[in-house]
């Protein structure tokens, strides 16, 4: 046997799924040009925008850190750039990456370096410095804010261009389309973000007719059988909210598991001459011939003096009468007991 793999290149399009470091999955919903998206006041376009939303139910916040913390590392390796095409000098260099490698966590010891191996290290961090920290041991929030402080200080020009709020953590951000800033200031930041392998190509799926259970004459699930999309109990009350009983109904009965109705409305479909109205599914009389086989039922006539059964009833040989609250009107009740074969035997 001769196996061939053959690696393609899929570019990223609507639908796909893609996920952080935190549980924090997604699918792409829109794909805009760059001109659209939203930018920040130097003219940078962000590259990514995630609902809020997915934070607060989930409680990752970890994602929210290493925004953070990628958004200062960022800064630090802008902010080292700036230093060296400005050609300062090796000491000012030394400086600055005493604060940022010995502030705080294990220390390094820079003093060991020349001035070209000073140059030379502040050359490697230009697009940002590198963190580690141990495992379940990450970077504390205090820390974050030293690192955010460092990058970005209150006395650059660059800094109130972009327009931080007091914590360093959220700029203003204009809309691309309109050119307006938002309302709000936003998080925006660094992050590790990967393609998963949930392809749209490989989901996209769609059905006419095709294979039924043998049990409950409902279509199959999945791609793989050819099967229908499922219709679960929250779609079904999304349908109840909004008041499409038209809909439901067909959802539940010839697009389902009707097959005499699913057969006229292919029918009326095809030859457009035919009307047809839902009937009981055909499960629904499967069930009931299964229920059979542990409940019975039993009519009873309700007087003042007592209960008497009502002619054409079956008890199945249950010994004795049910408990029931007598009333002073005649009526007739309808009940379904739990068959057991202690009970009759």
């Amino acid at each position: 046997m001769v196996k061939v793999f053959i690696a393609i290149k899929r570019r990223l399009q609507a639908g796909d799924k893609m996920a952080g470091r935190h549980g924090n999955k997604g699918v792409v919903s829109r794909i805009l040009p760059v001109e659209d998206m939203p930018y920040m006041a130097d003219g940078r376009p962000v590259d990514i925008v995630l609902n809020p939303l997915g934070v607060p139910s989930r409680m990752n916040i970890g994602q929210i850190l290493e925004v953070h913390l990628g958004w200062a590392a960022k800064g630090i390796g802008e902010r080292i750039d700036r230093m060296l095409k400005e050609r300062r000098k090796a000491g000012e260099l030394r400086e600055f990456l005493n604060k940022l490698y010995n502030g705080s966590g294990k220390k390094e010891d820079l003093d060991s370096l020349t001035d070209e191996e000073i140059i030379e290290l502040a050359s490697n961090l230009r697009k940002g410095a590198s963190f580690a920290s141990p495992v379940f041991d990450g970077a504390k929030e205090s820390e974050i804010r030293e690192m955010l402080n460092l990058a970005y200080p209150s006395e650059d020009p660059e800094v109130e261009k972009l327009g931080f709020n007091d914590s360093k953590t959220q700029i203003t951000l204009y809309d691309g389309r309109s050119g307006e800033a938002f309302d709000r200031k936003v998080t925006v930041g660094v992050m590790h973000y990967l393609k998963l392998h949930h392809l749209v190509d490989e989901k996209m799926h769609a059905r006419s007719t095709g294979p039924y259970s043998l049990v409950t004459q409902q279509p199959l699930g999945g791609k793989a059988q050819f099967g229908g999309q499922r219709f679960g109990e929250m779609e079904v009350w999304a349908l109840e909210a909004y008041g499409a009983a038209y809909t439901l109904q067909e959802m539940l009965t010839v697009k389902s598991d009707d097959v005499n109705g699913r057969t006229k409305m292919y029918e009326t479909s095809s030859k457009a001459n035919t009307k047809s109205m839902p009937v009981c599914p055909s499960p629904s009389t499967y069930w009931s011939k299964r229920f059979a086989h542990w409940v019975w039922i039993s009519i009873w006539n309700a007087t003042d003096t007592g209960f008497r059964r009502h002619k054409g009833s079956c008890s199945a040989g249950m010994r004795g009468s049910p408990t029931m609250f007598k009333t002073k009107c005649r009526l007739k009740a309808l009940y379904l007991y739990p068959y057991r074969k202690s009970a009759t035997r």
